[in-house]
Protein backbone atom coordinates (compact mmCIF):
# COMPACT_ATOMS: atom_id res chain seq x y z
CA UNK A 1 0.00 0.00 0.00
CA UNK A 2 1.46 3.49 -1.09
CA UNK A 3 1.68 5.96 1.29
CA UNK A 4 -1.34 7.85 0.28
CA UNK A 5 -3.36 4.77 0.47
CA UNK A 6 -2.58 4.13 3.84
CA UNK A 7 -2.62 7.61 4.96
CA UNK A 8 -6.17 8.51 3.40
CA UNK A 9 -7.05 4.30 4.91
CA UNK A 10 -6.87 6.61 8.04
CA UNK A 11 -8.94 8.80 6.89
CA UNK A 12 -11.89 6.87 5.42
CA UNK A 13 -11.53 5.20 8.72
CA UNK A 14 -11.99 8.11 10.74
CA UNK A 15 -15.07 9.18 8.58
CA UNK A 16 -16.35 6.07 8.73
CA UNK A 17 -16.18 5.83 13.05
CA UNK A 18 -18.52 9.43 12.43
CA UNK A 19 -21.29 7.94 10.92
CA UNK A 20 -21.17 4.94 13.17
CA UNK A 21 -21.32 7.58 15.77
CA UNK A 22 -24.36 9.03 13.61
CA UNK A 23 -22.60 11.98 13.21
CA UNK A 24 -21.38 12.97 9.58
CA UNK A 25 -18.84 11.02 7.57
CA UNK A 26 -16.05 13.33 7.45
CA UNK A 27 -12.72 12.38 8.23
CA UNK A 28 -8.86 13.44 8.79
CA UNK A 29 -5.20 12.44 9.75
CA UNK A 30 -2.60 15.23 10.57
CA UNK A 31 0.97 13.61 8.99
CA UNK A 32 4.64 14.32 9.99
CA UNK A 33 7.55 12.54 8.98
CA UNK A 34 5.31 9.34 7.80
CA UNK A 35 3.57 9.41 11.24
CA UNK A 36 -0.29 10.23 11.95
CA UNK A 37 0.38 12.96 14.33
CA UNK A 38 -3.45 13.52 14.72
CA UNK A 39 -6.76 11.73 13.99
CA UNK A 40 -10.08 13.10 13.66
CA UNK A 41 -13.64 12.78 12.46
CA UNK A 42 -16.42 15.62 12.07
CA UNK A 43 -17.99 15.84 15.45
CA UNK A 44 -20.34 18.48 15.05
CA UNK A 45 -23.30 16.48 15.88
CA UNK A 46 -21.99 14.47 18.58
CA UNK A 47 -20.20 17.63 20.24
CA UNK A 48 -22.91 20.11 19.84
CA UNK A 49 -19.99 21.75 18.16
CA UNK A 50 -19.87 25.10 15.41
CA UNK A 51 -16.44 24.52 14.64
CA UNK A 52 -15.34 20.29 14.73
CA UNK A 53 -15.25 19.53 11.26
CA UNK A 54 -12.72 16.59 10.52
CA UNK A 55 -9.72 18.39 9.79
CA UNK A 56 -10.44 20.81 13.06
CA UNK A 57 -10.76 17.61 14.90
CA UNK A 58 -7.28 16.22 13.60
CA UNK A 59 -5.73 19.31 14.19
CA UNK A 60 -7.24 19.43 17.81
CA UNK A 61 -5.99 16.08 18.11
CA UNK A 62 -2.34 16.40 17.19
CA UNK A 63 -2.39 19.24 19.73
CA UNK A 64 -0.13 22.23 20.36
CA UNK A 65 2.96 21.92 18.15
CA UNK A 66 5.96 24.42 16.90
CA UNK A 67 5.00 25.82 13.59
CA UNK A 68 7.93 24.02 12.76
CA UNK A 69 6.64 20.76 12.46
CA UNK A 70 2.86 22.08 11.00
CA UNK A 71 5.07 23.46 7.86
CA UNK A 72 6.70 20.10 7.33
CA UNK A 73 3.03 18.44 7.83
CA UNK A 74 0.22 16.41 5.47
CA UNK A 75 -3.30 16.87 5.84
CA UNK A 76 -5.14 14.08 4.11
CA UNK A 77 -9.06 14.78 4.19
CA UNK A 78 -11.80 12.73 2.74
CA UNK A 79 -13.85 15.74 1.39
CA UNK A 80 -13.03 18.93 0.04
CA UNK A 81 -11.78 21.14 3.14
CA UNK A 82 -14.63 24.01 3.70
CA UNK A 83 -13.44 27.74 4.41
CA UNK A 84 -12.83 27.00 7.75
CA UNK A 85 -11.00 24.14 7.83
CA UNK A 86 -8.83 25.63 4.87
CA UNK A 87 -8.18 28.92 7.15
CA UNK A 88 -6.52 26.79 9.63
CA UNK A 89 -4.53 24.76 7.02
CA UNK A 90 -3.30 28.38 5.89
CA UNK A 91 -2.90 29.60 9.63
CA UNK A 92 -0.80 27.06 10.55
CA UNK A 93 1.54 26.80 7.23
CA UNK A 94 0.73 22.97 6.11
CA UNK A 95 1.94 23.06 3.10
CA UNK A 96 0.05 20.10 1.19
CA UNK A 97 -3.35 19.07 1.50
CA UNK A 98 -4.33 15.53 -0.09
CA UNK A 99 -8.56 15.31 -0.89
CA UNK A 100 -10.22 11.94 -0.91
CA UNK A 101 -13.18 13.70 -3.03
CA UNK A 102 -14.10 17.02 -4.14
CA UNK A 103 -17.26 15.79 -6.32
CA UNK A 104 -19.80 15.95 -3.60
CA UNK A 105 -18.69 19.52 -2.26
CA UNK A 106 -15.81 21.51 -3.68
CA UNK A 107 -13.77 23.23 -0.77
CA UNK A 108 -11.28 26.31 -1.28
CA UNK A 109 -8.72 24.34 -3.22
CA UNK A 110 -8.52 27.33 -5.06
CA UNK A 111 -7.47 29.18 -2.34
CA UNK A 112 -5.04 26.73 -1.09
CA UNK A 113 -3.18 27.04 -4.11
CA UNK A 114 -3.09 30.10 -4.23
CA UNK A 115 -1.63 30.76 -1.14
CA UNK A 116 1.33 27.89 -2.29
CA UNK A 117 -0.51 24.74 -0.97
CA UNK A 118 0.02 21.79 -2.75
CA UNK A 119 -3.32 19.80 -3.30
CA UNK A 120 -3.91 16.41 -4.58
CA UNK A 121 -7.77 15.59 -4.95
CA UNK A 122 -7.51 11.72 -5.42
CA UNK A 123 -11.12 10.86 -6.66
CA UNK A 124 -11.96 7.86 -4.05
CA UNK A 125 -14.84 6.17 -4.87
CA UNK A 126 -14.94 5.35 -0.96
CA UNK A 127 -15.37 8.92 0.13
CA UNK A 128 -17.83 9.73 -2.92
CA UNK A 129 -19.93 6.68 -1.74
CA UNK A 130 -19.63 7.67 2.17
CA UNK A 131 -20.74 11.53 1.13
CA UNK A 132 -23.63 10.49 -1.60
CA UNK A 133 -24.89 8.35 0.80
CA UNK A 134 -25.02 10.64 3.91
CA UNK A 135 -26.10 13.98 1.92
CA UNK A 136 -29.15 11.20 0.21
CA UNK A 137 -30.07 10.78 4.12
CA UNK A 138 -29.59 13.54 5.85
CA UNK A 139 -29.72 16.76 3.71
CA UNK A 140 -31.27 19.52 6.44
CA UNK A 141 -27.83 18.10 8.43
CA UNK A 142 -25.67 18.19 5.68
CA UNK A 143 -27.05 21.82 4.67
CA UNK A 144 -26.54 22.44 8.17
CA UNK A 145 -22.37 21.49 8.32
CA UNK A 146 -21.71 23.67 4.76
CA UNK A 147 -23.57 26.89 6.22
CA UNK A 148 -27.08 26.70 3.60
Amino acid sequence: MNEHARFLAAAIEEARLGRAERGIPIGSVVVHDGKILGRGHNRRVQQRSVILHGEMDALENAGRLPASVYRNCVIYTTLSPCSMCTGAILLYGIPRVVIGENRTFQGEEELLRSRGVEVDVLDDEHCVELMEQFIAQNPDLWNEDIGV
